[in-house]
């Protein structure tokens, strides 16, 4: 752990309730800010970075790592399935966007900056975060980073779903700059079929 990363961490915890915000992060100290989060906070960094959006979702950090091409660029808390209603694991593309959606099942629920995952009821949106997983499948968003990575993807996006821990460090390479780099070989022409074949043979 870098000495560096340690201090940044509670400067940016100290911005609440706003997002932390921050310049010339790298991956590092952004996933160790990021692990210190409490319940619906967030950091977006400013960083440059090029090539195509994916976010990675794991599921014993309860956190979304966005990415943009293989650049780490903003880590958020989340809220999951509960135990009889989990969020299925694997790698998914955004079917559909929708700023001001309501739940087809769940008694018109707001489902605010929704992006479809699956046909049959999985997205992300901005909900209750209280810092565990408490949804019916949906990955769950503080309201105001919704917004932000809605304003950011594009449909088509690779969002993968993991049970590896990202914080200490199980999935780095093999998880998230894989599904990156199967979003950018997408935006080169690849199909679908070859992206999703290379992200099964990993």
């Amino acid at each position: 752990m870098r000495p560096h990363a340690l201090l940044i961490a509670p400067v940016l915890l100290a911005l609440a309730p706003a997002p932390a915000v921050a310049a010339g992060m790298d991956d590092l100290a952004i996933t160790e800010a990021a692990a210190a989060l409490a319940p619906n906070r967030y950091l977006w960094t400013d960083a440059e970075a090029q090539g195509p959006v994916s976010v990675l979702i794991s599921l014993p950090d309860q956190r979304a790592y966005v990415f943009r091409g293989e650049k780490l660029i903003a880590a958020s808390t989340v809220s999951t399935g509960s135990d009889d209603k989990p969020t299925p694991i694997g790698s998914f593309t955004i079917l559909q966007k929708k700023a001001d959606h309501k739940s087809n099942l769940y008694d018109d629920a707001p489902m605010p900056y929704m992006q479809r995952l699956t046909w049959d009821g999985v997205a992300l949106h901005a909900g209750r975060n209280p810092g565990f997983p408490a949804s019916h499948g949906c990955v769950r968003l503080p309201t105001a980073f919704a917004k932000k990575l809605f304003a950011i993807t594009e449909l088509g996006a690779t969002v993968e779903v993991t049970d590896a821990a990202y914080v200490t460090g199980d999935a780095p390479r093999s998880e998230a700059a894989e599904v990156a780099d199967a979003n950018a070989a997408a935006s080169r022409g690849a199909s679908r079929r070859d992206v999703a074949r290379a992200l099964a043979a990993r």
